[in-house]
């Protein structure tokens, strides 16, 4: 099976979407489509044997364009300003005036007043509106190519009823000409005129704020530089991206972005990573250390092998899983998708039953076709269709901008139903690598001088608490070094004999150990032992353990005023499970679990009834986080391709689950306010339109109609860029 993302063209509402959606579900070979009315695109799943030609035959079959591969470096602001639409705008008020000045109490164009001279007020409306119906050639071409394919949408609707007040009009004027001046008053140029400027007025705002909730996804794609400096034989040599090549060696300077993924052969610096971890403090690497595409040098000089280039790095690869959850759909997004499939059929039968009702209780003409075209031009369903993924585009970008990288969209609604969170506590709760939590010193050196004596003993060791003993700087020479087996090691600095080890070293060399009730403290608080021996003498009691992360009793407790039941699940012995447990405020521990039965302690919260969301490192995780309701992993960044979680926290920042439940929170009810205004509008104005409310004196027109259509898309528009300016608590 494969999988591609297309560019769509021709697409104006929901309809349009769910339409093109419908029809490329039904046909052969196609396992699953998924419009995306926002960026324009449609992730579409096909078996092998489905061609890209087919793929576009099926497109053009259902009215629409398949403009290509869908590119994220193809996104670009709107920043141009519509010369088009002010003119029109302008235009809008000149037909506005010669039609209704009389009705406000404005002096009438002399030669243009409607009962001295029918005529020359006739031919002008007729003039100016053919402007505008060559404006609206695009509308209506869509209208009649998508009724023609049978997946009618809003082009549809206006297409109707701006055609059907023309016609009506040029009768008029025809009559008029003809010595029937009378029906100087049944000309609706300036109705049609005035929603074709607010449909193009509404589509230009819209377009406009749209491109604001594509921001995330822009600044990803512009974070690479667009030239690097790779060394050749013949020296340093600027080249572009798509010339570097795997394998070549790149220099970073100070102040300059890291072109391609690779690691560091020589120097060192600090990184900038903020764009992809949403760690704002920068990270220090040096040779043997990864860095990322787009990261910041802050400092020094590196030089450093290209590894991942183009497609396959790092930000490609977030790039691609961004766009691919803005491709799925959300659960509650069906309803507006319901909704609109059978929204435009019906709303042309509503107009229909609006003419043909008044005409056979004996109303004007004239009344029922003002009416009828008033409900097909109030009805939009475009305020449907984007109620659910402009809220979720918003919040993916969100989501990205702290360093939580969201697999599908539905996570952002399931997020805030999850009433059970489970941590796997090495790598995750802890930070998965040894650490020296408390030395107690017992000599007269400095702390900093044992530190260096311990660590060029375990320099040469190949244990693996050796690696908490690492520190920057020159270490002392080792002289005469030996492993004692399952006890320590020894070795002699500057003439002096030291040995390093466990309790069992102590023993062995017969030394009074007066330290029992230092050990025993470090022992109860989860350590592990080491002593430092020099000339038979204890000098140091070194505690050694898996830290902690900084801000893991944060979000326990979090979690606990958000009455989420917080699980922590380990493989470690019950005891130093408990300590870790105590220590950060989480009641229920199991420990002793097999990576292979985690699985199980997932599944049996979950057959309980528990919405459960796990934590882990990704990797040695991968059964446990995939059968959860939502797998989150701890990463590096590097691992997102394979990674099976449906989360990626690429910080290591265990408040991206805080962030992602609340903004899941805020997300659910942005669009259920959207739904509601969408749904109110049409609720509260297809009545209008249809002219029930006229004896109490609330009555509609295709002018106001038009401008309503266009005000109910824009609330919902705003209302979602809200969701941009919510500020988090803990931030």
């Amino acid at each position: 099976m494969k999988k591609v993302i297309l560019s769509i063209g021709g697409m104006s509402c929901s309809a349009c979407s769910t339409g093109l959606e419908k029809y490329l579900n039904k046909q052969p070979g196609i396992v699953k489509a998924s419009v995306n009315l926002v960026l324009g695109n449609v992730l579409i799943e096909y078996d092998d044997e489905i061609t890209m030609d087919d793929l576009t035959r099926y497109i053009k079959d259902a009215g629409f364009v398949n403009q290509g591969i869908y590119d994220e470096k193809m996104i670009k602001g709107n920043n141009k300003g519509n010369k088009m639409l002010i003119l029109f705008g302008i235009l809008s008020l000149l037909v506005l005036y010669i039609s209704m000045a009389h009705m406000v109490n404005l002096p009438n164009i002399w030669f243009l007043d409607m009962d001295k001279y029918p005529v020359n007020y006739a031919i002008s409306l007729l003039v100016l509106s053919i402007p505008y119906l060559i404006y609206g050639f695009d509308i209506f071409k869509n209208g009649y190519k998508n009724l023609v394919h049978k997946t009618a949408n809003m082009d549809t609707l206006v297409t109707i009823g701006i055609i059907s007040s023309f016609l009506y009009s040029l009768y008029g004027t025809i009559m008029v000409l003809c010595g029937n001046y009378e029906n100087v008053h049944c000309l609706y140029y300036e109705s049609l005129c005035m929603v074709l400027f607010f449909v193009k007025l509404g589509r230009f705002i819209e377009s406009s704020s749209k491109e604001k909730t594509k921001d995330a996804i822009r600044d990803l794609v512009q974070i690479t530089p667009e030239k690097a400096i790779v060394m050749t034989d013949d020296g340093k040599k600027e080249v572009t991206l798509d010339e570097i090549k795997k394998g070549d060696m790149v220099v970073c300077q100070a102040g300059m972005k890291v072109a391609v993924d690779g690691v560091i052969k020589k120097g060192e610096a600090y990184f900038d990573e903020a764009f992809i971890t949403g760690e704002s403090l920068p990270v220090k690497k040096g040779v043997g250390d990864s860095v990322v595409a787009g990261s910041l040098n802050m400092d020094g000089s590196i030089l450093y092998e290209a590894l991942k280039i183009g497609k396959d790095s790092t930000i490609s690869e977030i790039v691609r899983l961004v766009s691919l959850a803005l491709n799925t759909k959300a659960p509650i997004s069906r309803i507006a998708d319901k909704v609109s499939g059978i929204f435009v059929p019906g709303i042309m039968i509503i107009s229909l039953i609006t003419l043909v009702g008044y005409l056979l209780c004996g109303g004007q003409i004239n009344t029922a076709f003002v009416h009828s075209v008033s409900v097909l031009v109030v009805a939009c369903p475009c305020a449907l269709g984007l109620a659910t993924p402009l809220s979720m585009l918003i919040s993916e970008g969100m989501c990205a901008k702290r360093g939580v990288l969201v697999k599908k969209s539905e996570i952002l609604e399931n997020a805030n139903k999850i009433d059970t969170v489970v941590f796997d506590k090495t790598g995750t709760l802890t930070y998965g690598k040894l650490s020296i939590s408390k030395i107690y010193n017992y000599s007269n050196c400095s702390e900093k001088e044992l530190m260096k004596i311990m660590a060029s003993l375990e320099d040469n060791s190949t244990h693996p608490i050796a690696s908490a003993f690492k520190i920057e700087g020159k270490l002392y020479n080792v002289a005469d070094f030996k492993n004692i087996d399952g006890k320590g090691l020894m070795g002699v600095i500057k003439k002096n004999k030291y040995y390093m080890g466990s309790q069992k070293i102590v023993l062995e060399l017969g030394i009074e150990n007066d330290y029992v009730g230092d050990e025993e403290w470090l022992v109860d608080n989860g350590n592990s032992i080491v002593y430092l021996v020099q000339d038979n003498k204890i000098i140091a009691l070194v505690g050694v353990k898996d830290l902690v992360r900084d801000n893991a009793k944060k979000v326990v407790s979090l979690l606990n005023e958000m009455d989420r039941r917080v699980v922590m699940l380990t493989g470690d012995n019950e005891k130093t499970a408990k300590l870790i447990g105590d220590s950060l405020g989480i009641d229920q521990v199991i420990a002793g679990v097999m990576p292979k039965d985690k699985t199980y302690q997932i599944k049996k919260l979950m057959d309980s009834g528990r919405n459960v969301m796990m934590v882990g490192d990704g990797i040695n995780d991968a059964p446990s986080l995939a059968s959860a309701n939502i797998g989150v992993a701890i990463s590096s960044g590097t691992d997102i391709a394979n990674n099976s979680a449906s989360v990626i926290l690429m910080s290591n920042n265990l408040m991206g689950i805080i962030y992602l439940m609340k903004i899941s929170k805020k997300t659910i009810r942005n669009i259920k306010q959207n739904l509601f205004w969408a749904f109110f509008y049409n609720i509260c104005m297809i009545p209008i339109a249809t002219g029930i409310f006229t004896k109490w004196g609330i009555n509609m027109n295709p002018m106001i109609a038009g401008f309503a259509m266009t005000i109910s898309s824009l609330t919902v528009v705003f209302n979602a860029l809200r969701l941009r300016k919510i500020k988090l608590e803990e931030e």
